[in-house]
């Protein structure tokens, strides 16, 4: 619970971050749009899509982040809370948790491997696990329609989440690590399978692009591949077709790894 209470006073509660987030999901988001926030936490990119007007399904395998999103948002008709792991397949998978940092909680024992020994993830310990409902991007536009924006941070299953989807969307994002490149790599290829054709990135918190117009696939990994580790992670962003380019911010807070 101390993880939890740790997360929520870190994400809330700084109204220079949520303007700057909000500026910059503008570029993305519009009044009417439905977004999925597909690893949602405790749901501070959910409150900014809503802040923009959008009705948002919020797909969080935590249940104690999902008991918090529905206490935040009861009452709200434009917000869907689903209590599941988006994957490859619509079956019950095996969570790994981190009580002292649930933000890294994951599905993947691959993320977890490949952070054991690297710097900056020394203290990070996954001490419990769970089974959690499954579900797939194609279950969820099924039951929910399709979304206009997509925003995917689960924690090394991004190519998973992807692996189960099988149509091009207007626009999502996918959050990378350093510790994990291979796995951005593998998401930019099966983007472009699916007919995303212009991709950037924001590096850690930043409400920003990091590279000054969308560009193919190939020259946004070769971008990541050179990345210093300590950039640490950060989100791909793509699209399929014309969207306005978001504006520029500020760094939006805390670090994305701080417990």
């Amino acid at each position: 619970m101390s993880g939890l209470r740790r997360s929520l006073e870190a994400y809330y509660g700084d109204p220079a971050r949520d303007a700057a987030m909000d500026a910059f999901y503008a570029g993305f988001v519009r009044p009417g749009d439905l977004v999925f926030d597909v690893g949602a936490h405790v749901g501070d990119r959910l409150g900014s899509f809503r802040r923009l007007g959008a009705r948002v399904v919020a797909v969080e395998p935590q249940p104690m982040c999902a008991r918090a999103l529905r206490a935040l948002y009861a009452g709200d008709p434009e917000v869907t809370v689903v209590e599941a792991a988006c994957g490859h397949r619509p079956d019950p998978v095996r969570l790994h948790l981190n009580s002292a940092n649930p933000t890294i909680a994951t599905v993947s024992p691959r993320f977890i491997e490949a952070a054991a020994g690297a710097g900056g993830w020394e203290h990070e310990v996954w001490d419990a696990q769970i089974e959690v409902s499954g579900t797939t991007m194609d279950a969820l536009i099924a039951g929910q329609g399709v979304p206009d924006f997509v925003k995917i941070d689960v924690e090394g299953f991004e190519d998973a989440v992807l692996a189960g989807l099988s149509r091009p969307l207007p626009a999502l994002s996918f959050e990378f690590t350093t510790i994990a490149r291979e796995l951005a790599l593998r998401c930019l290829d099966r983007l472009t399978g699916l007919g995303f054709t212009g991709f950037s990135a924001a590096l850690g918190d930043e409400m920003a692009l990091a590279l000054p117009r969308w560009l193919p696939a190939a020259e946004v990994a070769a971008y990541l591949t050179a990345l210093p580790h300590e950039a640490n992670s950060g989100d791909v962003y793509c699209t399929s077709g014309a969207v306005s380019r978001p504006a520029a911010g500020r760094r939006g807070g805390p670090p994305r790894r701080a417990a």
